[in-house]
C-alpha cells in the first residue's frame, strides 16, 4: 500500500489554549495511538490533503523528533462550517499485528447486462478488511465481466488469501438490475436461463 510522509513536532502542552494557538498557526493537533502510550504531536494542515481529500487509501509515515512511525488514519474531525481539519487520530502499525482498514473497490471489465440496457448498482464502494500491514491492498478488484441482468456479485467472489473481508458472505458488492431499456435479446436469454434452471430443478 502507498504511504504518505507527515513531518510533525511533538506537543509539550495539550491544553485548549495551546491547541487554539496551533490551529491559528495553520497546524493540526494529532494523536498517535497503538504504542506504549499516546503520542501527541502537530503537523501543517497542508500535509494532510493527500491523505484526506482523496478516494484512495494510504498509510502514513509520521516523522517525529528523528523517529519514524508507520500508521493509518483512524479518525478526523472537521470544523462544521469551514471544513478545516481540527484534529486527527492515527493508529500505529506493527509488522506482526493485524489491522482493520476500509479499502476501496475497483470495478474491472464490462458487464454484458449493462451493455444490454441493465442498470448497474454499485452497493459497496469500500470494504472493511483485516490483514498484516504489508498485505493491505490499495484496492480490491471486482470483476463484473460476467454480470448479466439480475446477477449479483457477492463478497465471497473477492476473497483473497492475504486478507480477510469483514462482511457477511451474502453481502452484495455490485449487481445489475433490469430497466426499461433492456434489449429483447437480453430478455430472451435471461428467460432461457430461468427455464433451464427450472427444468433442471424438476
Amino acid at each position: 500500500m502507498q504511504s504518505i510522509t507527515i513531518k510533525g513536532s511533538q506537543r509539550e502542552s495539550v491544553g485548549k489554549v495551546a491547541t487554539k494557538a496551533l490551529r491559528n498557526a495553520g497546524k493540526v493537533p494529532c494523536v498517535l495511538y497503538g504504542g506504549d502510550k499516546p503520542l501527541h504531536f502537530s503537523a501543517d494542515e497542508v500535509s494532510f490533503k493527500p491523505l484526506v481529500y482523496t478516494a484512495n487509501v494510504y498509510t502514513a509515515t509520521i516523522e517525529l523528533e528523528g523517529k519514524t512511525y508507520n500508521a493509518i488514519l483512524q479518525d478526523i474531525q472537521f470544523h462544521p462550517v469551514s471544513d478545516k481539519i481540527l484534529h486527527v487520530d492515527f493508529y500505529q502499525l506493527f509488522d506482526d499485528k493485524l489491522v482493520t482498514m476500509s479499502i476501496p473497490v475497483k470495478l474491472v471489465g464490462t458487464s454484458p447486462g449493462v451493455l444490454n440496457g441493465g442498470s448497474l448498482r454499485f452497493a459497496m464502494r469500500k470494504l472493511n478488511v483485516r490483514a498484516l500491514p504489508a498485505d493491505l491492498p490499495d484496492f480490491i478488484n471486482a470483476d463484473i465481466s460476467k454480470l448479466r441482468i439480475g446477477h449479483k456479485l457477492y463478497v465471497t467472489a473477492l476473497k483473497n488469501e492475504k486478507f480477510s473481508i469483514l462482511h457477511p458472505d451474502n453481502t452484495v458488492v455490485v449487481q445489475v438490475r433490469t430497466s426499461r431499456n433492456v434489449s429483447a435479446a437480453e430478455e430472451e436469454e435471461e428467460e432461457g436461463e430461468e427455464e433451464a434452471t427450472e427444468t433442471a430443478a424438476e
